[in-house]
C-alpha cells in the first residue's frame, strides 16, 4: 500500500520539529495527539535549551563542542562507562550528534523560527553558560513551542487531530512499520481507526506514569510528586512490534518542585526551574542553613537534599527546602519570578523577617555574600554565582523565597535508537518505517540528563526522523506503479 501521509504520534518539541522538516519536504503529515491540547511535557519546560559554541553566549567564550559533550559523558555516567562494543559505539554516536548538531539547532530556531533565545545561563553540570532562553515574557518551552505550532497551522498538508490514544503500531510481514491503530471518543462511544504510512514516535516518557512503568522499573520513588501529568508510558506499543528498549530504571529526580503551601500534597508539581539557581538562587534547609553546591548534577543535588533536609510529615514524600534568590538574581528570571508570585510559589520578603522563620538564614546570606564578592571561597565548591548582586546583607534587604522538594522529573530510559532516529530490534537492526525522538528513546543521557539537554535532544533528532522519514516515504511513492 503506498501511503498518503507519514504519522507523528505526539506534539510537544519533538512532534512539532519532526513535522517542520517533513514539511519542508512537503511530505503531508498526520500528527496524532492523546490529550485535548498539544505541546507535551515541552510546552512547560522552563529554563531553556543548550548549545555550544553560539553568538549568544558570554564573549569571551571557551565553550566548545568538546566540552559539552565532556560534560555529557561525565553526566551520562555509569550506563556509558559501563557498555562495551556496539552499545557503548551506539551511545557515544548518540551525543556526539546531540553536542555537534546543537548549535545548529540554536541557530535553526533562532534564524530560521525567528525565537529569542538571546539569554544564557549556566545550570548544574555544565562547566559554561550554554542553556539559551529569550529575554521577553514567554518561558522558553512555551515560546519555542508555541511558535512552532504557529508555523506548521494552516499548512495545506498537515493535519492535527487531538483526543486520539495510538493503541497499535502496524507491521508488515515483510517487517516494516505501515501505520498505526488509535481509538477516540465520538458522542459517548469509543471509535477505532486506522492511519497508513511511515512512524515517527514522539510521545514523550513515563515519570507521569505512576502506577505503570515507573512503577515496575522504580517501585522505589514511590510517593515522591512529579512535574508530569499522569499518562501512561508508551515505549510498550514499540516493544510490541520488536523495538528494543535500554535504561528504563535510569529515572531523574530533579531537586526541585515547589511544593505549594495551599495544597502541599499536589501529586502533580510546577518545576523550579535550574535557570533560578543558575542565575545565583540558593538552596536552604527548613532552618535558613545553606548545605550543597546548588549547580552540582541533578542527581546530586537531588541526594544532598535527602540526606540533609528534613523529610515533611505529609502523605507525599516530601522535604523541608527553600529556594531563595536576590534582588539581582530576580530581575534576571522576570518572566519565571512574574508566574511564580501570581501563583503563590514564592513571594518577597526581607532577610529581617524571613530570619524570623529561618534562624540560620542570616548566617548562610552573609557566608554566599562573601563568596559572591570574593572575599572568601565556597565551602561547596561553587564557582558561578549568576546574576545575585546582594553582597551587603541587612534586615531590610529583600530576597524571594519559596518551598521546594524532589520531584519525579524525566526518564532517561526508552526505546532504543540510533544516530539516524530509527527505532532498533533487540537484535540492533532498524525497523523499517519506524523512527523515534524526544524522551520516549533511552541511552542518551545514562543515569543524568543535563539541564537544557530535553528541549535540544528534540530539536536535533527531531530534525534528523523528519528527514529520515521524508526520505523514506519518497521511496515508497517511488514503488507506485506507472499507469501504462
Amino acid at each position: 500500500m503506498i501511503p498518503s501521509t507519514v504519522i507523528v504520534v505526539g506534539s510537544g518539541l519533538a512532534g512539532l520539529t519532526t513535522t517542520i522538516q517533513l514539511l519542508t519536504h512537503r511530505i503531508p503529515v498526520l500528527m496524532l495527539e492523546r490529550f485535548s491540547h498539544p505541546g507535551g511535557n515541552s510546552i512547560k519546560a522552563s529554563s531553556g535549551i543548550n548549545g555550544a559554541p553560539t553568538p549568544f553566549q558570554p564573549v569571551p567564550n571557551s565553550d566548545s563542542v568538546t566540552a559539552f559533550q565532556a560534560d555529557t559523558v561525565t553526566s551520562a555516567g555509569e550506563p556509558l562507562v559501563a557498555a562495551t562494543g556496539a552499545e557503548r559505539t551506539r551511545r557515544q554516536n548518540l551525543i556526539e550528534t546531540l553536542v555537534e548538531n546543537s548549535s545548529g539547532a540554536i541557530s535553526w530556531l533562532a534564524d530560521e523560527q525567528g525565537i529569542d533565545l538571546s539569554r544564557v545561563a549556566q545550570l548544574g553540570g555544565h562547566r559554561f553558560a550554554r542553556t539559551h532562553r529569550g529575554a521577553g515574557k514567554k518561558p522558553p518551552g512555551y515560546d519555542i513551542v508555541s511558535t512552532l505550532l504557529g508555523r506548521i497551522t494552516g499548512d495545506e498538508l498537515f493535519r492535527m487531530e487531538t483526543g486520539r490514544r495510538v493503541t497499535k503500531l502496524l507491521r508488515e510481514v515483510g517487517g516494516q512499520v505501515s501505520g498505526v491503530e488509535y481509538t477516540f471518543v465520538r458522542d459517548n462511544e469509543t471509535v477505532v481507526e486506522r492511519a497508513y504510512g511511515p512512524v515517527v514516535v514522539a510521545s514523550g516518557g513515563f515519570a507521569g506514569d505512576a502506577q505503570g512503568l515507573l512503577a515496575q522499573y522504580r517501585p522505589d520513588l514511590a510517593g515522591i510528586p512529579s512535574t508530569n501529568d499522569r499518562r501512561e508510558g508508551t515505549q510498550p506499543l514499540l516493544q510490541e512490534v520488536g523495538a528494543a528498549v535500554v535504561d528504563m530504571e535510569q529515572v531523574q529526580v530533579h531537586p526541585t518542585g515547589f511544593l505549594d503551601t495551599k495544597d502541599p500534597e499536589a501529586p502533580v508539581k510546577i518545576l523550579a526551574a535550574e535557570a533560578l539557581r543558575g542565575e545565583g538562587g540558593i538552596l536552604v534547609r527548613g532552618d535558613g542553613r545553606r548545605f550543597v553546591n546548588e549547580l552540582e548534577k541533578r542527581e546530586t543535588v537531588t541526594r544532598a537534599i535527602m540526606e540533609q533536609a528534613k523529610e515533611l510529615p505529609t502523605t507525599a514524600r516530601q522535604w523541608d527546602v527553600n529556594l531563595v534568590l536576590d534582588e539581582g538574581t530576580a530581575a534576571a528570571l522576570q518572566t519565571h519570578l512574574g508566574f511564580y508570585t501570581m501563583k503563590g510559589l514564592m513571594r518577597q520578603i526581607t532577610v529581617g523577617d524571613l530570619a524570623e522563620e529561618m534562624p540560620s538564614l542570616n548566617e548562610a546570606l552573609r557566608d554566599y555574600a562573601d563568596v559572591v564578592s570574593g572575599k572568601t571561597k565556597d565551602s561547596f565548591g561553587r564557582q558561578s554565582f549568576g546574576n545575585w548582586t546582594l553582597t551587603k546583607v541587612q534586615p531590610e534587604s529583600k530576597v524571594y523565597v519559596g518551598k521546594v522538594t524532589p520531584v519525579v522529573h524525566f526518564t532517561m530510559g526508552g526505546v532504543v535508537i540510533n544516530e539516524r532516529s530509527q527505532v532498533l530490534e533487540r537484535q540492533g537492526r532498524p525497523i523499517p518505517g519506524l523512527w523515534a525522538s524526544g524522551e520516549i528513546t533511552g541511552g542518551l543521557h545514562g543515569q543524568n540528563r543535563l539541564g537544557g539537554s530535553s528541549l535540544l535532544e528534540c530539536v536535533v533528532f527531531g530534525r534528523i526522523a523528519g528527514d529520515e522519514a521524508a526520505s523514506y516515504y519518497r521511496g515508497l511513492e517511488g514503488q507506485c506503479p506507472v499507469p501504462s
